[in-house]
């Protein structure tokens, strides 16, 4: 019996090489065709999305849901395990920059004058002045960012975690719809939707997931647009980038298995509930985000409010 069970062993881990092996064949091949087909096959051939693939198979095995469903809870739980802490720990950055402003708008007025005065003494031009001016401004500002431990680029650490992992679940997500996984897989995600998306290997022919997709996005947008606090160009910018990215991502979504789409539809919801729920005071004192005078007591209705009367919905 010994002999028997060490056998087993030798046969699943020589199992488990041959899948590395077939995979590393697989990524070898994708990486050796060039061009932009040869990366996204290399991309949805690597790791990370096989790492994503293995832990949705899981997820559905141990939870015996049906695969929308699964898929659904999936979204959720990296969204709420993964992002929300992130989300949280933006939050408290942001609200800390927000918080010096302040005091770096003192300190630059009191550094505008001994600039100002010390120029006169030595005689320096506008442009010299102007320079040791900008230059004592940013290292008083950097010293703020460090007394305080909000620099500006670790706010960023939500958009460098999330970004890779929703491309990687969604390759998966691809994988597993077109067979590039298992036909197993594949079989039972043609069997495994629901309502109008019964095949979650097509696209969504009745265009209501990308859609509603759209516009969940577009919620997203227009509430972040919606915050009583200064905007600068570059965020206006970027506010309307994100705007032409939530429509034009309605027609990419119709044209991906539905999988891919009610995958994107249901992170996309998580994460503006997760936004909502970063705007409740009791929430920000429970993540300890410090208060700004942005913020308000009646958020929600605040929302309300600021949509209804740029969108003329009451007359």
């Amino acid at each position: 019996m010994w002999r028997l069970a060490r056998l087993g062993a030798r046969g699943w881990r020589a199992g488990g090489a041959a899948a590395v092996r077939a995979r590393s064949g697989r990524l070898t091949a994708a990486a050796a065709g060039g061009g932009p087909g040869g990366w996204y096959e290399w991309l949805a051939q690597s790791m990370p999305v096989h790492w994503a693939e293995d832990g949705l198979v899981a997820l559905q095995a141990a939870t015996g849901l049906p695969w929308w469903a699964a898929v659904v809870c999936g979204a959720a739980l990296l969204r709420t395990a993964v992002t929300l802490p992130l989300a949280a720990h933006q939050s408290r950055l942001l609200a800390k920059l927000e918080n010096l402003q302040p005091e770096i708008k003192k300190l630059a007025e009191r550094l505008r004058y001994e600039v100002s005065v010390r120029g006169k003494q030595l005689g320096w031009s506008e442009k010299v002045a102007r320079f040791h001016f900008k230059k004592n401004l940013r290292r008083i500002i950097t010293e703020l960012y460090i007394r305080d431990n909000c620099h500006p680029f670790k706010a960023t650490l939500l958009v460098w975690v999330q970004i890779p992992m929703w491309v990687c679940v969604s390759l998966a997500l691809r994988n597993c719809s077109v067979g590039a996984m298992d036909s197993g897989v594949q079989e039972q995600f043609s069997a495994g939707g629901a309502l109008w998306f019964t095949d979650l290997t097509a696209p969504d022919s009745t265009w209501i997931l990308p859609v509603s997709l759209g516009l969940v996005n577009l919620l997203i947008v227009e509430i972040f647009a919606s915050q009583k606090m200064e905007v600068s160009r570059v965020q206006k910018l970027a506010t309307n980038f994100f705007r032409v990215v939530s429509v034009v991502m309605i027609p990419v979504a119709a044209t991906v298995p539905s999988s891919m789409a009610l995958y994107w539809l249901s992170s996309s919801f998580v994460g503006l509930s997760h936004n909502l729920l970063l705007r409740s005071p009791t929430f920000r004192r429970l993540c300890c985000i410090p208060r700004t005078k942005s913020d308000s007591d009646t958020p929600y209705r605040d929302i309300v409010s600021a949509l209804t009367t740029k969108y003329s919905f009451k007359k």
